[in-house]
């Protein structure tokens, strides 16, 4: 199958997420300056949250270029992801409200994990279906990247039941390591190409 349905249904569904996100940032009730210290912490967890969707969103592009064809292992593999991110909105919104309290920002770092879990399991189903010799599978390499986040998340989850603020500092570490896009795939892709006359 071609796998432009998949690209547009995906953009669709993190554009969604997106709209969720921002409608959760709730207008204060005054028109006072000091009413706004209240959202600081909404505010937080969604600009961290808008992050880490735009992350998965251009991993998700750079990766799908590296992609000609899907099959249904990758179409339920990708719903699979869309599904742990469309509950980032929710996450967010309760870590944000509840000022980073325990059980929200634990729920946020299992949010996390399993969206890197599911990306994983994406990537491992397009190389199953596009072979290890595939410009994929090239670029992906060991994937550290990827396992040092997962490993991160795993440690945050475990330092929210003492210190949820730790917690949330490490999710931000994590955003900070893929902030700078991957550039494993963009770099295979130009190498692979026929220089230009």
């Amino acid at each position: 199958m071609e796998k432009g349905r998949l690209e547009a249904f995906s953009d669709g569904v993190i554009a969604i997420i997106i709209t969720i996100m921002v409608l959760e940032l709730k207008i204060p009730k005054g028109a006072d300056i000091h009413e706004l210290r209240e959202l600081i912490p909404v505010f937080f967890s969604y600009v961290l949250s808008f992050v880490y969707v735009g992350i998965y969103w251009n991993n998700h592009h750079h990766t799908l270029q590296a992609v000609q064809s899907v099959n249904g292992a990758i179409l339920w593999a990708n719903m699979h992801l869309l599904f742990w991110l469309s509950l980032v909105p929710f996450v967010t919104a309760w870590m944000g409200e509840n000022h980073f309290a325990q059980w929200p920002v634990t729920c946020y770092g299992i949010v996390l994990i399993m969206n890197s879990i599911a990306y994983t399991i994406l990537l491992f189903t397009l190389v199953r279906h596009l072979g290890k010799d595939s410009l994929l599978a090239k670029a992906m390499g060991r994937d550290y990247k990827g396992k040092v986040s997962t490993a991160i998340y795993a440690a945050a989850i475990a330092i929210s039941f003492t210190n949820p603020k730790i917690s949330f500092a490490l999710y931000i570490v994590v955003a900070c390591i893929w902030f700078i896009p991957d550039k494993r795939i963009e770099k295979k892709i130009v190498g692979e190409e026929p220089p230009c006359d």
